[in-house]
């Protein structure tokens, strides 16, 4: 995977933009939940706001938007599996690129 650290003029709300750069934040090979992103920009609570910023996101390789996943489904999910979630560009190419990087 290229270097993507380079500045972006990324024009949204502040939470939008507070999604964003710690989005920027998650290591490739690596997921948080929708709600780990939210608990971690200071926003307990606001999976959905996480998800609807996700959704906005409009540079979707250099704001790795694909690295947050839904919480475990505890029920119907063989060991060792972990659903994706949807994904604004696709669930097939968001599972694609996880499994570049390693995350599945």
């Amino acid at each position: 995977m290229p270097d993507l650290t380079f500045p972006l003029d990324l024009r949204g709300t502040p939470f939008q933009r507070a999604v964003w750069s710690a989005l920027r934040d998650i290591p490739p090979g690596c997921t948080v939940t929708y709600a780990e992103l939210a608990a971690r920009i200071g926003h307990p609570g606001a999976a959905r706001a996480v998800a609807r910023a996700c959704a906005a996101n409009p540079v979707a390789i250099a704001v790795p938007c694909h690295r947050v996943v839904p919480k475990p489904r505890w029920r119907n999910t063989s060991p060792g599996t972990r659903e994706t979630g949807g994904w604004r560009w696709g669930a097939a190419r968001k599972q694609a690129l996880l499994a570049r990087e390693g995350a599945l």
